[in-house]
């Protein structure tokens, strides 16, 4: 399956995916129909799916348009149907949609906001997390609790190592940050942050990371490690009170 990388905003991607066997073309997250539009024009593409993690403007905002534009069938979140217009298809937890030769299993992943979901091809070995895990992070709690949240990040971290991610925004760098204060002696996230330096030096995207990766490096999924437990003050604490104090701190970082 190929993905594109569209840059949209100051910081979001959105992703544009083409299943060869078929021809499918699909798009995760359009929250600005132009750039899409101007990229299947490009490859001359026409759209068939548009997959939508949640409900945020900033990824549906363009759905309206492309659906118009090319009839294709909107896929989101049952959760969501209220605050989704013009779903076509309603999924929740452990479904499957079916995607040319590809199949995506669907994972319910609150926390960010109440009816987040994430879409994972499973022979792709790919992810698309929307707001949820990020490269280095995790998403706010809008809508959701810690405890929602931890239990969404290791649903996606029990994911096969070499599964590619695709996250909604280009967070990477200032993430990374913020890991390095709350996981100093982790010298893979060294490594990582060395890489994302030379990657954003030359205006290139840090993304695609892998869940192998983000389970070395990205603290919101090591919230049980002994390590980080140790460098903010709370070894042998319960993970999820864990979790809730590594987001506290994130909120209020300006590093």
């Amino acid at each position: 399956m190929e993905v594109i990388l569209v840059p949209a905003f100051a910081d979001n991607y959105i992703y544009v995916l083409r299943d060869a066997a078929s021809g499918k073309v699909g798009v995760v997250d359009p929250g600005d129909a132009a750039p899409v539009q101007a990229e299947l024009d490009r490859r001359g593409w026409s759209l068939t799916h548009i997959f939508l993690t949640h409900h945020h403007d900033d990824h549906i905002g363009g759905a309206a348009a492309l659906k118009e534009r090319y009839r294709a069938s909107v896929v989101g979140a049952r959760a969501d149907a209220h605050r989704i217009p013009g779903m076509d298809v309603a999924l929740s937890d452990g479904d499957r949609i079916v995607f040319g030769e590809q199949t995506a299993r669907v994972f319910a992943v609150p926390g960010h906001t109440s009816g987040h979901i994430a879409f994972w091809f499973e022979a792709a070995e790919t992810l698309f997390s929307g707001d949820t895990l990020f490269s280095l992070g995790c998403g706010r709690l809008f809508e959701g609790t810690p405890a929602q949240m931890w239990d969404s990040l290791q649903s996606l971290r029990a994911l096969t190592d070499r599964t590619l991610v695709y996250c909604g925004h280009e967070y990477t760098q200032s993430n990374g940050r913020f890991a390095l204060t709350v996981d100093p002696a982790n010298a893979a996230l060294h490594q990582r942050m060395e890489e994302v330096a030379e990657l954003r030096e030359r205006n290139r995207p840090t993304l695609p990371t892998t869940i192998g990766m983000e389970r070395r490096t990205n603290p919101f999924l090591r919230a049980d490690d002994p390590g980080v437990q140790a460098a903010i003050g709370m070894a042998g604490a319960p993970s999820v009170e864990v979790f809730a104090e590594l987001r506290r701190r994130k909120d209020h970082f300006r590093g």
